[in-house]
């Protein structure tokens, strides 16, 4: 004869007695991990880490609709005169907003490739340069490459805190070595990510090179803001994961 174990707090079910249980034993620690990953502060709110640095990075198409409108001006530049190759741009960053309007995206988020391309054809236009519509990108990925190695000079890499201020802004995660380190890590790919754009763009710039600035746009935009996104999440999930288990003994 034999004897059937079943949690006596589980009421039986039409499955069958044991279907809780079971299911209920098949939750590892790294099923744990994963959902602590996915958990708010506490209250209950999601955040879905890779979801989150998706939406930061627009997304892989919001990233090739940001390349459009550049590699068009790129194009029409050599023909036909600056504010026609401007304008040409901003229409098609507008046409591309309405497309993705029409798909469901939020107007911000559509929208905000048309205020970039805006921004850097006034630019262009003020100065009469057509190199000068990749001027705000380049400055802006100093300015970036600036603020990550800072962080990490003062022992506070950006984006340990960030994760702090996703997940409530009450862990000590820097007094974690490996949650910090991993962070370090992070941050670190990121500022190379725009120490790197800035090098090849500023060179090209003061190489008077519009066609090679439209490219490097392109090749140093997606592809290595995916590579340092992958890092990011990495050190997001380690961080979460670490800190549930040091809190799994206190709850």
């Amino acid at each position: 004869m034999t004897t059937t174990r079943r949690d006596r707090t589980d009421p039986p079910s039409s499955t069958g007695p044991h279907t809780r249980w079971e299911d209920a034993a098949t939750v590892t620690d790294d099923d744990r991990a994963g959902a602590a990953d996915a958990a708010g502060p506490g209250d209950g709110r999601p955040v879905d880490v890779k979801q989150a640095v998706l939406d930061g990075m627009g997304g892989p198409s919001g990233m090739v609709y940001s390349a459009l409108p550049v590699a068009g001006f790129a194009a029409a530049v050599p023909f036909v005169p600056l504010p026609a190759a401007i304008g040409a741009a901003i229409a098609a960053a507008g046409a591309l907003a309405v497309f993705r309007m029409w798909r469901g995206e939020a107007f911000m988020t559509a929208m905000g490739g048309v205020f970039g391309v805006a921004a850097a054809g006034g630019v262009s236009a003020w100065t009469g340069s057509a190199n000068d519509f990749f001027l705000i990108g380049i400055w802006a990925s100093l300015a970036g490459a600036v603020l990550t190695l800072g962080s990490l000079l003062v022992r506070r890499p950006l984006t340990g805190g960030i994760w702090n201020a996703v997940h409530g802004g009450g862990h000590d995660w820097r007094a974690d070595r490996p949650s910090l380190l991993a962070h370090d890590l992070a941050t670190l790919t990121v500022a190379a990510v725009f120490a790197g754009r800035f090098a090849v763009s500023q060179w090209l710039y003061l190489a008077d090179s519009t066609t090679g600035l439209a490219i490097a746009d392109t090749v140093t935009g997606f592809p290595l803001t995916a590579l340092a996104a992958v890092v990011v999440v990495w050190a997001f999930r380690r961080t979460t994961k670490r800190l549930a288990k040091s809190a799994a003994p206190a709850a």
